[in-house]
């Protein structure tokens, strides 16, 4: 009979790509798993792994195994869920994966409303951005993501529900004693001269700067980029560079300007979901709390919206 909790083990093996990852994410030492999938190999009688000196990779049987492994488990998931929705409460484990400047303004303050009104749901929370999080969310290894709509396709797959959550506005970020800062909102023509700090290549924000500062007639000169907002607004702060952010990203706690372009750019914050055969009581909690702390202001509803 095959063990859950290994068959969970070769799912993140596919996923992670390494023993030693697979270890760190179960709290596990690398020889516990090495031996818990050896004895899934002679459980299912097939070689399930390569191993060439310390490294081991799936074989053809392996990749297969792992396939139908991520539907038994959500099979399994499924029914423990229906087997909760008979209860008052909702219980569980939700992983939501988050985008680094909704950690903090969204993710965390819906977090602590899921664990006070709902203690048994168990919320564990990913940093992912867009362009990682929607695969995540298609191989089954996370089971909310807030992304943006604009970055995912998503709108046309059929085995994902959308849930709007907010929209966000792209800013200008500068230093307090920019000339700049004089004016109430800028059009990024008046910034083709300026240095820029970028977020790193291939990332959403990059990509939609780059755009944008093309769009104004000007390649933008990147002097630096950072995968980190905050490393970002320092620099900003020091008056080494500008920034375009989202809102937000845009800290208080830092010494900045920040100015509204001209015209206004917003970017559309959604929450996605695999659609479930059967609905999670405990996945609605954390929707609903997301949406109540991301609405800054009302979004048309999408047709394909889930309460």
């Amino acid at each position: 009979m095959l063990n859950p909790w290994r068959l969970r083990l070769l799912v993140d093996l596919a996923t992670y790509g390494t023993v030693r990852a697979v270890a760190q994410r179960g709290n596990l030492s690398a020889s516990a798993v090495s031996q818990q999938l050896a004895t899934l190999e002679r459980e299912t009688r097939t070689a399930l792994l390569e191993r060439t000196g310390r490294r081991v990779r799936l074989t053809a049987a392996g990749v297969l195994l792992a396939g139908r492994a991520r539907e038994i488990l959500a099979a399994m998931d499924a029914a423990e869920a229906e087997l909760r929705g008979l209860a008052d409460e909702p219980a569980g484990t939700v992983t939501l994966a988050v985008f680094q400047s909704a950690v903090h303004a969204l993710a965390e303050p819906a977090v602590a409303r899921v664990a006070e009104r709902h203690p048994d749901v168990t919320v564990v929370l990913l940093e992912l951005e867009p362009h990682e999080s929607m695969p995540a969310l298609r191989r089954g290894d996370v089971d909310v993501i807030i992304t943006t709509t604009d970055f995912t396709g998503a709108e046309l797959d059929p085995a994902i529900d959308l849930v709007p959550i907010a929209e966000d506005a792209v800013v200008l970020v500068l230093p307090e004693d920019h000339p700049l800062t004089e004016r109430e909102t800028v059009d990024l023509r008046a910034c083709a001269d300026q240095r820029w700090t970028f977020d790193v290549t291939g990332s959403y924000m990059s990509e939609l700067a780059t755009r944008l500062c093309r769009e104004a007639g000007f390649e933008p000169a990147v002097i630096c980029r950072f995968n980190n907002y905050m490393i970002a607004l320092q620099h900003v702060e020091k008056g080494r560079s500008i920034a375009l952010l989202p809102s937000l990203a845009a800290d208080p706690r830092y010494r900045v300007a920040v100015r509204p372009l001209t015209p206004p750019v917003t970017r559309r914050i959604t929450a996605a979901i695999r659609r479930p055969a059967t609905p999670r009581p405990e996945i609605t909690a954390v929707l609903s709390a997301l949406r109540r702390y991301g609405a800054r202001q009302a979004l048309p509803e999408d047709p394909r919206a889930r309460p």
